[in-house]
This record gives structure tokens, sequence and C-alpha cells, in this order.
């Protein structure tokens, strides 16, 4: 159960939650493929998403000014160049233009899903202070101004800058330190119950898990004070006149 009347700010996790609605980025990617007609498996398409992953997590590819669409092309490139080379994709015209096609309709999805929340974003940045924490690649500001919605944070809280990662709660504690707030009166916001919920209750914050399309199944022991489905619901909860929900 969720009390409204004590929140005082609000961390926001962006990937997954914020660019997506909560729907993975495994799953949005994997519809790109399967719109652009690439022809590998799920299955060969998983494996080249975690490789590249965990490529970007150790090799500095991702450069602090790359907009989301620089970010994108660099990842789809990666998971290519794999599939290519683990001989799931032919090496030809039509694989070298994949990666350009992934990343165009991975990079429209998220400009039209910022287009709906960009006024929700609005109206709780006009109530709530509001911090970002998000594991990301080092450009996160980058990303963020390119879609306008750099204004709505008082403090961004970045992975690859401040060297803790999810879901170490270390790196919740620094969010709740920026809004100079008790952890009881924040309220963390995510898309990943292990990733986002459960730390930021063992520091604790109250929380908000927004479920989607996740990756693969999750905690079904569900603990997090308030559950949505879509972003839009966050208004229902935290724009209301201080119930407890």
């Amino acid at each position: 159960m969720i009390s409204v009347d004590k929140i005082k700010g609000i961390i926001l996790d962006y990937g997954a939650t914020i660019d997506t609605n909560g729907k993975h980025w495994g799953e949005v990617l994997w519809n790109a493929y399967q719109e652009n007609q690439i022809p590998v498996s799920k299955a060969s398409f998983r494996d080249a998403y975690v490789y590249g992953e965990r490529y970007l997590a150790t090799h500095p590819v991702i450069q602090a000014h790359y907009t989301f669409k620089d970010l994108l092309l660099a990842k789809t490139e990666i998971q290519i160049k794999w599939l290519i080379e683990n001989n799931f994709l032919p090496d030809n015209d039509n694989s070298s233009a994949y990666s350009f096609a992934i990343s165009n309709r991975c990079y429209n999805f998220v400009r039209s899903v910022l287009k709906n929340i960009y006024p929700v974003l609005e109206k709780l940045a006009s109530q709530y202070p509001l911090v970002l924490v998000s594991n990301f690649y080092g450009n996160i500001e980058a990303v963020l101004k390119d879609f306008s919605i750099d204004l709505f944070f008082i403090e961004i809280i970045e992975s690859a800058v401040v060297k803790i990662r999810k879901p170490d709660p270390d790196i919740f504690s620094l969010g709740v330190k920026a809004l100079q707030l008790k952890p009881s009166e924040v309220v963390v916001v995510g898309d990943s119950y292990k990733k986002d919920i459960v730390p930021a209750q063992m520091i604790g914050c109250q929380t908000i898990w927004l479920k989607g399309e996740a990756w693969e199944p999750e905690n079904s022991e569900n603990k997090a004070d308030a559950v949505i489905y879509d972003f839009k619901e966050l208004e229902i909860i935290l724009l209301s006149s201080g119930k407890t929900l």
C-alpha cells in the first residue's frame, strides 16, 4: 500500500520505463526485427542482444554526445555483426542495411511513446522534484536533451558515471541524497522488479512497479507498494489529493 501523503519526491527509471512505457528493450528490438523481416529466430536474436549488451558494458563504444538514434545504430550494428559472424545471417548488402532499418524503427517507436508520456512528466515535475536513476551507457544527458525531457529532472544519476549499477541499492541512495529527503518520502518508479523495486525497498523508499512486457518472467511474489500497467497511471496515484492507496 502506498502512502501518497508522505511522498515529497520521485525517482524515475529511464530505459523501459519512460522510453517504452514498460516494454523491455529486448522485445522492442525483436518487434523491429520482425517488422523488417530479418530472417533470424528469436533465440538467435536473444543471444545477439545479450552479447551486444555485454560488449557495450566493457568497450567504450558509446560516446557522451551520442543521441538515442546514434546509440540504437551502434547497438544494432553490434547485434547484426554477431549474427553474421555466427552464420545466423548472410553477409550481403541486405544484412548491412538491417541495422539502419531496426534503429530507425525503434527510434520512431520511442518518439511516439514519449509524445504521450511528456504531459505526465510535465505534471509530475510541477508538483514534485524528479531525479532520474538509470543504468545507462554514459550518454543519458544527450538522450534526454534530444527528446526535450532533460528539463524535468533536478539531477541525473547514471550508472556509467557514478560507477554503480542497479540492482545495487547504493545508486538509489544517491537519488535520495539528490532529493535531500528521507527514503520514506521518496517513491521509486521502475519497470524491473529485481533492479528497481527490490533495491529501492531495501533503503526504505516507497515503490511503484510499471509492469509491462518483460524480457523474462518477473518475480511472482510482488511486494511493490503499487503496480501500474501504463505510465499515465502515475497521474491517478501521485497527482491525487494526498490519499493512501
